[in-house]
């Protein structure tokens, strides 16, 4: 950039701090050298200097209101336009499969990643993607969803004899970016063509004070954040994404988030059972474990689908129970769900600006008046994010299909010494359900005495955790294909069953 162009842009950039409030952003110019202020005029020219005035009014007024109560207006979502892998009948998950596979074998859908965030909870600084839970196989997030990938599109491909893709979309953000480029091609992509896996990068935002101030984080840096997994809209726009579904032929998307080790990755089932009912959008949903569990509710709300927040529900409602004793409003919502390409592109195109703001209340670095670095002791910041669900309420056909928790949903949120959503959790968890898919096909789980070890229900991370049993996705999807292989053994464990072992196994029943 010429030293005109400089001048005159940072002179914009002066004009359009002062009409928002915001001069205070540039207190320390003098103080920085000439290659700082370079970086920092071209962050701040990249900010959305027009609205930047409203989005820290915006912010500092939601921060100081009160969560509105929404239960007076809210009902369950009706029960024909529900699925259920426990109350749907065999004929119908059956043929939602095969309608799913098929068209994953027409190369009809993708699978879009939402892993904007860094592992801090965790305590890590790096992609909660590269994170490892403590497998035997030593295996990450990113590697068990990939080799799912691979398997699904082999399980297609056998079925219908094609040959199969399925693109992996994957929104970063601009502390992910790169590190998880660096991850995926350090580890050959994980047997995936480069060219299928499609990365790119949402917007962030700046982090405002409560009086409605943007933060510095340093003399030239804003306290910047990702927009929430919500500014998957905005990000499908800035980055071309819809145009290069559109020229794959992509027409159905499986949307997720990264910290599921048990997301079945572009389930067929799931997707059959959202082209079945001719949706627009569904949500996966788990059956909440008490009335009071601190997730969303999937349900209508004035007859129009949305997740009402536990924070906005009332106990008494959250407790409602129906004839059967079951909680009326029961799914909950796992960040699981299915769209249509059509329907994301009217989002990103035409409702983008509709899409509700939420708060979340932080500890920001900052740079005090002298300009010295600050880390706060307690919240002093707002940022404002957007979710990934609030698109629901522009669905045309709205679908909620329900799948049993100890088999589809383990997140992984918190340091080891968390009561919940921990490593040892997740870990536990996959054991448990590869344990029962050994023990269903008639395989015994045995202990280095040679003790019989039973199936866990759930991943029982307490005094007696699960058998450790580890299933490779390249050998099992979902618990498919291990009868002849597994039939009648006895497991020690830990046992792990990888592509060379199954080999193996086959090998010895054909010698």
């Amino acid at each position: 950039m010429s030293l005109t162009a400089k001048m005159s842009s940072l002179e914009h950039v002066k004009q359009s701090l002062e009409r928002a409030g915001q001069d205070h952003v540039l207190r320390f110019w003098p103080e920085l050298s000439e290659e700082d202020r370079d970086v920092f005029l071209q962050e701040l020219v990249k900010l959305d200097l027009k609205g930047l005035k409203d989005h820290c009014t915006r912010a500092a007024k939601a921060a100081a209101s009160t969560p509105r109560i929404l239960d007076v207006d809210m009902d369950p979502v009706p029960p024909e336009f529900m699925g259920s892998v426990r109350k749907s009948d065999r004929k119908s998950l059956t043929e939602w499969e095969d309608e799913g596979l098929l068209h994953i074998s027409r190369n009809r859908v993708g699978a879009l990643l939402l892993a904007g965030g860094q592992g801090t909870r965790l305590g890590v600084q790096y992609p909660k993607g590269m994170y490892k839970v403590g497998l035997p196989s030593g295996k990450t997030l990113y590697q068990i969803q990939a080799e799912r990938l691979h398997k699904i599109r082999e399980l297609a491909d056998g079925k219908h004899g094609s040959k199969c893709t399925v693109p992996w979309y994957i929104m970063t953000s601009e502390f992910t970016l790169a590190p998880t480029e660096k991850f995926f091609e350090e580890n050959n992509y994980f047997g995936l063509e480069p060219s299928d896996i499609i990365m790119f990068e949402q917007r962030m935002i700046p982090a405002v004070t409560f009086d409605g101030k943007v933060i510095l984080q340093g003399k030239g840096k804003i306290a910047m954040a990702p927009d929430g997994n919500g500014g998957l809209y905005q990000a499908l726009v800035d980055n071309n994404i819809l145009e290069d579904m559109k020229k794959r032929g992509v027409e159905y998307l499986h949307v997720y988030c990264v910290d599921n080790i048990l997301v079945k990755m572009a389930d067929p089932v799931f997707i059959g059972f959202c082209v079945t009912k001719g949706a627009d959008c569904g949500a996966k949903v788990v059956e909440k474990s008490h009335p009071a569990e601190p997730v969303g509710v999937v349900c209508r709300v004035q007859g129009v689908p949305q997740v009402v927040e536990y924070s906005e529900i009332r106990l008494e409602m959250a407790e409602l129970r129906g004839p059967g004793r079951e909680l009326v409003y029961s799914a909950g919502n796992i960040c699981n769900h299915f769209f249509t390409r059509t329907f994301l592109q009217d989002v990103s195109e035409k409702f983008q600006g509709q899409l509700k703001q939420h708060v979340a209340i932080k500890k920001v670095p900052f740079v005090d008046t002298c300009g010295s670095e600050v880390k706060p002791s307690k919240p002093n910041g707002i940022k404002m994010e957007k979710f990934v669900f609030d698109a629901f309420p522009f669905s045309r056909n709205f679908v909620v299909f329900e799948v049993i928790r100890e088999d589809e949903f383990s997140p992984l949120k918190n340091a080891e010494g968390a009561s919940t959503d921990t490593p040892t959790s997740a870990r536990n968890s996959l054991f448990a359900l590869h344990g029962r898919w050994a023990t269903s096909v008639g395989a015994m789980l045995l202990d280095h005495h040679g003790n019989n070890i039973p199936p866990t229900a759930s991943e029982s991370a307490g005094d007696c955790p699960p058998a450790q049993c580890e299933i490779s996705p390249l050998v099992s999807y979902f618990g498919e294909g291990l009868e002849q292989l597994l039939k009648g053994k006895k497991l020690v464990t830990p046992f792990i069953l990888d592509k060379k072992m199954a080999e193996k196994l086959q090998a010895q029943q054909h010698s």
